[in-house]
């Protein structure tokens, strides 16, 4: 799929990351003949077999072959820990290593972008039509689904008693069954949609960039790492790169279409001078648009992992830990693709109100068959499940900021989660709601016995000091380049992402989220990518 360094240095586009905005803008872009796109990736190809076997997210997530591996710094609201920050280095970003749930978020997330930008274009019902666009539902199309598109949805291929007392157990304490929680309002208990085809994930690189990589007018470049953006006066202009162990520059002749994500898209702009203007100067570095927004902003899903020991139902703990079980499970997959192997991170999930007079759901719960103390270390062997649950809307806001004048130096990740009094609340109330979810009468034959954060933490202070030790990332930063208003002195792009005081350069990716959506973000990211080809392609004509 990747080309060798071209022998032409001019475009009409140039694409810095082949994650899954900048696989999509590939694809829609290159549909025009006319139109020459050079697609830059920092990370490698998809041939790593890990990545497409759905538990593959094991040996993909903490490896510097698929996985930046980035940290976050040391958190307050965490009781003081770093994070692990995963982020996708290969083709397809961060769809090639993520948990592949499909969830595009509720109508209100998108209504609130439109007010924030002042652009119905952002509204529910006008992109709607974009995440159906690339839709291809097991289903086929309906009101709500798209078919035949390039970004396949399937049904998961397994079943737990487990998980099914979980739904019975939320329909108990008022959470109904869903069969859909992509219709704008997701509220509901059931099994997760997952980007899969017939038991294998379905990534980006796969859907939208293979079909594209066969036209001739697209050049694809592995290994490139972008080091600067290019300038002439205010416009952007090209980027400079290094790739086999030298130094290259590439020119656009329309935009450069920055999609590195929520962590390299503010961390590119800040090396290459748009930023803060006092602080880029106290790292040297020349001021072309002094836009403080610039890796403000963080927003991301603080997932609180609640374990609870059971008896006379299976996990997958037991399984995993002899060797019957697991050739059982390898066969499995083997022969039917089925089976532990082909399961999501999550197999199941929740949208729920952490208290009666919250207006629409907060809560997402990812809800799994298995137990671990952190991730990356074997299964408990004790019998046990996991509930973890997030704040979908969190107050809390962090940054993303450059540590030294070279992209070579990874920047700063400050998340600040539980930073408010709002968000710490949120936790307390959600480790009791799933408190009551495992006391309702469907789990009493299993004899449930919360292992953490433990039964010991009953107060408000408690509870959210409990959720600092056992919150962790659920691979969602947003925000850091928001879209807004041009009376908002943080907006970074504008409502069609043009950065503010440049011309020739838009941001396309997850950064440009004025707030989170209230569920998991790479779809929503690829929605955000139809709708900037769109902009770009109508941008063109009107130069034409």
């Amino acid at each position: 799929m990747s080309k060798p360094h071209p022998q032409q240095d001019i475009f009409d586009y140039i694409i810095v990351g082949a994650g899954s905005a900048g696989c999509v803008l590939a694809n829609r872009l290159t549909q025009d003949p006319d139109v020459n796109v050079l697609l830059l990736e920092a990370g490698g190809k998809d041939d790593y077999h890990w990545i497409h076997i759905p538990v593959g997210y094991l040996y993909c997530i903490g490896n510097p072959r698929t996985d930046w591996l980035y940290r976050t710094q040391s958190e307050a609201g965490l009781n003081g820990r770093s994070l692990a920050y995963p982020r996708g280095r290969v083709l397809g970003g961060s769809s090639s290593i993520n948990g592949m749930i499909y969830m595009r978020g509720q109508r209100e997330d998108y209504d609130g972008w439109a007010e924030a930008t002042g652009d119905d274009g952002w509204r529910w019902d006008r992109v709607l039509p974009l995440f159906k666009r690339s839709e291809d539902h097991y289903l086929g199309g309906t009101d709500f689904h798209g078919s035949g598109g390039e970004w396949r949805v399937e049904k998961q291929r397994l079943s737990w008693r487990v998980l099914d007392t979980f739904i019975d157990a939320a329909g108990q304490v008022g959470i109904p069954k869903s069969e859909d929680f992509n219709r704008g309002d997701n509220f509901g208990v059931g099994y997760f949609e997952v980007n899969q085809r017939r038991g294998v994930r379905w990534s980006a690189a796969k859907g939208f960039l293979r079909p594209a990589s066969q036209r001739p007018n697209l050049t694809i470049i592995t290994g490139a790492n972008v080091s600067k953006l290019l300038f002439e006066g205010k416009r952007c202009v090209g980027v400079a790169y290094r790739g086999a162990g030298a130094d290259y520059q590439a020119h656009a002749r329309a935009e450069v279409l920055l999609s590195a994500g929520a962590v390299s898209s503010p961390h590119l702009l800040e090396v290459s001078g748009i930023g803060s203007g006092a602080l880029l100067q106290k790292f040297g570095i020349d001021v072309v648009a002094d836009v403080p927004g610039v890796g403000e902003n963080l927003q991301d899903h603080l997932q609180l992992r609640t374990v609870y020991k059971l008896r006379g139902v299976p996990t997958l703990n037991r399984s995993v830990h002899s060797l019957f079980g697991k050739l059982k499970i390898g066969l499995q997959y083997a022969l039917t693709q089925r089976g532990p192997m082909s399961m999501a991170p999550s197999q199941l999930g929740a949208f729920a109100r952490s208290r009666d007079d919250v207006a629409r759901p907060n809560l997402e719960y990812h809800v799994q068959p298995l137990s671990l103390e952190k991730f990356g270390e074997p299964l408990h062997k004790f019998n046990a499940f996991t509930a973890s649950v997030c704040n979908l809307r969190p107050t809390s806001r962090g940054s993303v900021h450059l540590v030294a004048p070279d992209m070579r130096d990874g920047p700063a990740i400050a998340p600040r989660y539980l930073s408010t009094n709002e968000d710490r609340q949120v936790a307390a109330d959600s480790i009791r709601l799933t408190r009551r979810i495992l006391g309702a009468p469907a789990f009493a034959r299993y004899e449930p016995r919360e292992y953490l954060p433990g039964p010991a933490y009953q107060t408000d202070e408690d509870l959210a000091h409990a959720a600092g030790d056992i919150g962790t990332t659920i691979f969602h930063p947003v925000g850091t380049c928001k879209m807004g208003r041009a009376n908002d002195p943080m907006t970074v792009v504008d409502s069609e992402l043009r950065v503010r005081g440049i011309e020739g350069l838009r941001v396309i990716d997850a950064s440009v989220m004025p707030m989170i959506t209230s569920g998991n973000t790479n779809s929503p990211t690829i929605m955000i990518a139809e709708r900037a080809s769109e902009l770009i392609k109508a941008s063109r004509k009107g130069r034409a």
